[in-house]
């Protein structure tokens, strides 16, 4: 029996919000397992930093604007993404925002940028990376879920609403593309400390309490997400469809 290959040699990656914190972790993380990778965020400058990393681990990059709560912009995007690497085999949907507020004070500005950015923006980046892996050999869509996929947080019931509606989206996408040779998987970050989450990380009281309840005893590092994303983009996944791999330190088995 051939051993499972985790190399992604060969393959070209587009991830999204990959400015900084996740997107960037795991954009250097596939690079490094040998794919070339474009990075996308709404500002192309953010991404020079991010996209001469990738270059420094001896594979091709990419730098492409694109804002996900606009299906045109994306549209364009992933095209771009995909003329500059010559193809496109792996999106990485990380695109995501979240801003905490008690939810009688939610108005609809807040719910639509939330929901449009985290929810609409990746089925529209995964509905135009689709029809490029289609015409291909397929290909890899990972979203970024969360631990609010599967329990609810107060002050984030829009945040949650929308990571609950990707792990949704996720298997009804995996059902439907795995004909065309498309593989639709999440991973559900537990606790990371990011410049998203940084507003909870400023409370040590907090602090405390979250660790009490995680296992493990530790936060979550930004490595720590590498090797899932890794393996869910290359062949030792090749029978793995639909599924949400949560990295958590043990958080949602112990509840």
């Amino acid at each position: 029996m051939p051993s499972p290959s985790f190399s992604l040699s060969g393959r070209k990656a587009l991830v999204t919000g990959a400015s900084r914190g996740i997107g960037e972790a795991l954009a250097v993380g596939l690079a490094e397992a040998g794919a070339d990778v474009a990075v996308a965020a709404r500002e192309e400058s953010s991404l020079k930093a991010v996209a001469a990393t990738v270059t420094t681990a001896g594979r091709k990059s990419a730098a492409v604007a694109i804002d996900v709560r606009d299906a045109a912009a994306i549209r364009t995007g992933v095209e771009q993404a995909a003329q500059a690497l010559g193809g496109l085999d792996i999106l990485v949907n990380n695109a995501g925002v979240e801003e905490v507020r008690e939810s009688l004070a939610v108005d609809e500005a807040l719910w639509d940028r939330i929901v449009d950015t985290n929810l609409k923006g990746a089925f529209f980046c995964a509905q135009a990376a689709a029809r490029i892996m289609a015409a291909g050999k397929g290909g890899a869509i990972i979203n970024l879920c969360s631990l609010t996929s599967e329990v609810g947080v107060p002050t984030a019931v829009p945040y949650g609403s929308s990571k609950s509606g990707l792990l949704g989206m996720t298997r009804a996408l995996a059902a439907e593309w795995a004909g065309k040779g498309i593989r639709v998987n999440g991973i559900g970050p537990g606790y990371f400390r990011t410049a998203l989450t940084e507003v909870f990380y400023q409370n040590e009281e907090w602090q405390q309490t979250m660790l009490a309840k995680i296992p493990m005893r530790r936060f979550g590092r930004l490595e720590d997400l590498v090797g899932a994303a890794v393996f869910l983009c290359s062949d030792a996944a090749a029978y793995v469809t639909g599924q949400c791999l949560y990295i958590d330190g043990g958080y949602l088995a112990s509840i």
